[in-house]
């Protein structure tokens, strides 16, 4: 038999924890909407800059929000929401997360590359921006080995701003290694995979297209994992056979900025 004031010790303390999972809810879905959101690489269309098995925090804050920042944002504010609000500019090179513009239910990762009111042109996997061609170097050739597939050839790429990257390209004749000339529309940008022959991105207009400002989710900032699970056609075994777990972790990339 309990005593009335057992009753309502006991009444405070389911009050107190329901309060607490509430606050740790709340704080999430601050964390989650304002700051940082964790997302994985499942293609490789940004080898070599991303690998299948990544995992990523991108920055919510560093082009302010928009309705993509929420999640169901696009459900809940409709078109009662548009553009961003505190937003700053993105930089050419930057590695964003958006939402695709032919279908909001689903995230892309890319390299910014045309601004609003650039010309964008690819000629024989050659890009152009503002009818000068962007530098490339050599940096080698694949052989199979080192993570890089037979003849596929490095390149570091210098972008207008002076950012460098790595990129990957597989021959000059693919369906999308001659593009354009294209001028991106006000209000847009225009993104390319750094896998350039293996990659759906801006160079499809009919599918993804130019990206709206308000589309973009956040900045790819920081690796904080990454397994190679089935990246390569090596079998590392499932999550639970954990004897086979220093093999599958690429300890080398954990903590990894994202340039």
């Amino acid at each position: 038999m309990t005593t009335g004031s057992e009753d309502v010790e006991k009444t405070k303390e389911d009050e107190g924890v329901v309060k607490t999972v509430v606050y740790a809810l709340l704080i999430a879905l601050t964390v989650r909407t304002f700051l940082f959101e964790p997302f994985n690489i499942p293609s490789s269309s940004m080898k070599p800059t991303l690998l299948i098995g990544d995992y990523l925090f991108v920055s919510k804050y560093s082009y302010g929000i928009s309705k993509y920042s929420f999640p169901f944002g696009a459900k809940i504010f409709g078109d009662s929401f548009e553009g961003r609000i505190l937003g700053s500019e993105p930089e050419r090179g930057d590695v964003i997360v958006f939402r695709q513009p032919t279908n909001i239910n689903i995230d892309y990762i890319k390299r910014l590359i045309g601004l609003p009111g650039d010309m964008i042109q690819v000629k024989q996997g050659q890009l152009y921006i503002n009818n000068e061609i962007v530098p490339r170097k050599l940096v080698r050739i694949g052989d199979g080995r080192d993570g890089i597939p037979l003849n596929v050839r490095e390149y570091e790429e210098t972008l207008p701003n002076g950012v460098k990257h790595l990129i990957w390209e597989r021959s000059d004749d693919w369906s999308l290694d001659n593009f354009g000339p294209y001028l991106v529309p006000n209000g847009y940008y225009f993104f390319m995979g750094d896998n350039r022959d293996n990659s759906k991105d801006s160079r499809v207009l009919h599918e993804v297209g130019p990206v709206p400002y308000e589309n973009f989710i956040g900045r790819a900032d920081m690796l904080f994992f990454s397994h190679r699970g089935d990246d390569g056609g090596e079998d590392y075994g499932d999550w639970w056979e954990v004897w086979k777990w220093p093999s599958m972790i690429r300890f080398g990339r954990i903590f990894n900025a994202i340039d």
